[in-house]
């Protein structure tokens, strides 16, 4: 039986005390709505989570172990909400690239780096290979499928027949890798353990990989100091993507999965900062590649008006 001993469950049970005792008469008013008191409105609105707090600190370990898997559940589901926004952030820019027919300058290196780190959570997340990564399985599957989609639409998009080349050639290899790696694993290491350990050290590879690929546009970002082609939300949902696969990571620990995903979230937020410098100079740079166009349009207009009343001035 557990017996408390530490300054941190006195502390605990003494604000529980105080808590009760400052905000019991409002309680009794709350339908009433008669809380004007702020300091005692704000006891009373954090009531529940005191309680909650020293609860966990006296309940048992099995109930704090299920409590750790609620959350940890909790923040998983989160995180593969967050982790199919991250692999759905492209869909405008691939809209863009359906519109001009083009894929101009965009690079296809994170939708190479995503499948490649996809297909080996995919591994990671087996049954055979880590037990209880039910979570880790769905959105990483979701997300292959996914990025074979850019993949294919990048292909018929892309004109030149040597970028088209190296990518197809990239995806053949990162398949055949993934292929031997499987095979290995299932057939050399024999326990769940040693396997996450081996697919653990290669995921984590990769899933840095992934999140460092934006880091070839970075560099094109600060020569020309426009956003233009490192898509904001892409880089919104990796920093809200690594922040909630961090959480995960810690309940509990999971050294495989905070590792890349801390780094991943400074990656992240590198590139929002970036996009922070040179939003508005990307604003200027557009404006004045469109202002020829326009002139031209206008001219054009003017033109085909004299036109028309000449032709108009012929007539009998």
């Amino acid at each position: 039986m557990r017996q408390p001993h530490t300054e941190l469950d006195t502390l605990s049970l003494f604000l529980f005390v105080y808590i009760c005792v400052q905000t019991h008469p409002y309680l009794l008013y709350v339908e009433n709505l008669h809380i004007n008191d702020p300091f005692c409105t704000l006891t009373t609105l954090f009531y529940p989570f005191f309680f909650l707090f020293h609860s966990f600190l006296y309940s048992s370990p099995a109930m704090v172990s299920h409590l750790v898997n609620t959350i940890r559940n909790v923040v998983g589901i989160i995180g593969n909400v967050i982790s199919l926004f991250l692999f759905l952030s492209p869909v405008p820019t691939f809209v863009q690239i359906w519109k001009k027919g083009s894929v101009e300058q965009f690079s296809p290196v994170p939708y190479l780096a995503t499948l490649i780190n996809c297909m080996i959570w995919v591994i990671y997340g087996l049954p055979i290979v880590h037990p209880k990564s039910t979570l880790v399985i769905t959105i990483n599957g979701a997300g292959t499928a996914i990025e074979v989609v850019y993949l294919i639409l990048f292909l018929i998009f892309c004109h030149d027949k040597k970028k088209r080349s190296k990518v197809l050639l990239i995806v053949v290899v990162e398949l055949i890798f993934i292929a031997v790696v499987t095979t290995l694993v299932l057939t050399l290491v024999h326990t769940t353990k040693r396997r996450s350990l081996v697919v653990g050290i290669i995921a984590i590879l990769f899933n840095i990989v992934m999140y460092a690929a934006p880091l070839s546009v970075m560099k094109l970002v600060i020569s020309t100091k426009s956003v233009e082609y490192m898509p904001f939300f892409l880089s919104l949902a990796s920093f809200a993507n690594g922040v909630a696969w961090a959480i995960y990571a810690f309940l509990p620990f999971d050294l495989f999965i905070a590792v890349p995903n801390v780094l991943g979230t400074l990656f992240s937020l590198a590139q929002l900062l970036l996009y922070a410098t040179y939003y508005k100079s990307t604003k200027r740079i557009i404006a004045a590649r469109q202002e020829p166009k326009i002139e031209m349009q206008l001219s054009g207009v003017v033109i085909n008006g004299g036109d028309d009343s000449k032709k108009t001035g012929r007539a009998p």
